[in-house]
């Protein structure tokens, strides 16, 4: 049995939606023929994909499952696309994305000249999208903050930079020249307590219990909005700190904290010549993050 596409894309958007009307309106289709696919489906799977009552609509176990292999399907779908649709015209552009503090232009403007007649683009990804640009074609290849899902992707580690802590100005470790972590046990932590383990741990131990989890917020911008407001701490790279610089939040330098390792990933299976030129180019740039304003 073949897996209709179209129909995966409806399910997935029923599945984050968790609401038949949301969906069908972010599909631009109407309801009942929504309704209609997702019953083709389950009847093609045979399988229930959700639990659907007059309040709510809920995800089956079958469903669940469903939407963990469908989003790297159909980002692998997109990729195809895409990707023939730049060999048919040839390979004019090279797309290389990065995460927020990491200064690409010496890479980019090295590997331009290496290459004039290509067009080298760039696109500033996040942490919930720094693979997905790769998966889904955006990107060939992307400079990513580790730890990822390595899988399917060729990895070139390229430097570490210490993590930092920012505070409030007004907060009682704001102007501190070190802290340990155990500073911060009580603090509100804005990001998955997974991403720091050191303070989950920690924290962990004085709780007796994990940590609730978070609201995941979308860019650097947003976490230090909140920051400011006094809603929590977070736990940054040293070069993002250096970029958002503002008055009302204090970077904290932290003591056994982890670095960050950042690296330089890329579609294993693709085998553009390209490709290797820009990880040969990319381990003799400097990548020394800056530490100033």
């Amino acid at each position: 049995m073949d897996v209709d596409l179209r129909k995966l894309r409806y399910f997935v958007a029923v599945a984050e939606e968790l609401h038949f009307g949301r969906a069908a309106e972010r599909l631009h289709i109407a309801q009942p023929v929504l309704s209609r696919q997702i019953r083709a489906l389950e009847d093609e799977l045979r399988a229930q994909l959700f639990l659907r009552t007059k309040r709510s609509t809920e995800l089956t176990p079958a469903g669940r499952q469903l939407l963990d292999d469908a989003r790297p399907l159909l980002a692998s779908a997109e990729a195809v696309r895409r990707r023939v649709a730049q060999a048919a015209r040839g390979p004019k552009t090279f797309t290389v994305g990065f995460m927020p503090g990491i200064t690409v232009t010496p890479a980019v403007r090295a590997f331009a000249a290496a290459h004039p007649d290509l067009e080298v683009e760039v696109i500033r990804t996040t942490w919930d999208d720094q693979v997905d640009v790769l998966h889904d074609g955006r990107a060939d290849v992307s400079i990513v903050r580790l730890p990822i899902d390595q899988q399917g992707l060729s990895i070139r580690p390229l430097f570490e930079e210490p993590r930092v802590a920012m505070v409030p100005s007004d907060h009682r470790l704001a102007g501190k020249p070190m802290i340990e972590i155990t500073d911060l046990a009580d603090e509100h932590l804005l990001q998955d307590p997974d991403a720091v383990p050191e303070w989950r741990d920690i924290a962990v131990e004085l709780r007796r219990g994990r940590p609730k989890p978070v609201t995941a917020y979308r860019s650097v911008e947003e976490k230090l909005e909140h920051v400011a407001a006094g809603r929590g701490v977070s736990i940054i790279p040293l070069s993002v700190a250096s970029y958002y610089q503002r008055p009302d939040v204090a970077v904290v330098p932290v003591s056994e904290l982890a670095t960050n390792k950042v690296a330089l990933a890329w579609i294993a299976s693709r085998r553009s010549r390209l490709l290797y030129d820009f990880a040969d180019l990319a381990t003799t740039v400097d990548w020394t993050p800056r530490q100033d304003g």
